[in-house]
């Protein structure tokens, strides 16, 4: 979206200190949560279970993370709700940190560039996309919600043949 913004002239930057500044923000947001997850890693698992955490989901995160290594947090970012929780899961089974530096800068530059540098490029091509901006926009949206939908859905589909 924003190399699109940034060919369209929508955004009054270079492309290349737009890719550089996003991949540095990926990067420092990812070793924040990374950092969250950590610190309360151990505060979490002497509370109860809640509507937000259930200790087993630290336990399936840590064999996940054991299973998959690095592909879980360099393809995590192009799922809207992993890119969110996986550096945070990662603090708190305690991912090694030289292991989760390269796997975040691996997968920021990665996930940045193919977005951003496909976004500039795409609007460079057709420029016409300028006047559907709008539109766009709203497509990244609902596209980017329908996990959580369909993460939802199934979750009352489960919980209804429980009850039954």
């Amino acid at each position: 979206m924003a190399g699109l913004l940034c060919s369209a002239g929508k955004v009054d930057v270079s492309i290349s200190t737009l890719v550089l500044s996003l991949i540095a923000a990926g990067i420092l947001g990812n070793f924040t949560g990374y950092w969250f997850g950590y610190r309360t890693g151990p505060v979490l698992f002497n509370r109860n279970d809640s509507l937000f955490f259930k200790k087993r989901y630290v336990v399936l995160a840590s064999e996940f993370y054991n299973k998959h290594g690095g592909m879980a947090l360099i393809l995590g970012r192009f799922f809207p709700i992993v890119r969110t929780f996986a550096p945070i899961f990662a603090g708190v089974v305690k991912v090694d940190i030289k292991k989760f530096g390269l796997y975040n800068l691996i997968g920021s530059v990665t996930w940045v560039c193919t977005f951003t540098l496909g976004g500039f490029f795409l609007g460079k091509r057709f420029p016409q996309l300028k006047d559907y901006m709008q539109y766009i926009v709203l497509g990244l949206i609902v596209v980017t919600t329908i996990p959580l939908v369909v993460a939802y859905i199934r979750r009352k589909i489960a919980e209804n043949k429980e009850t039954v």
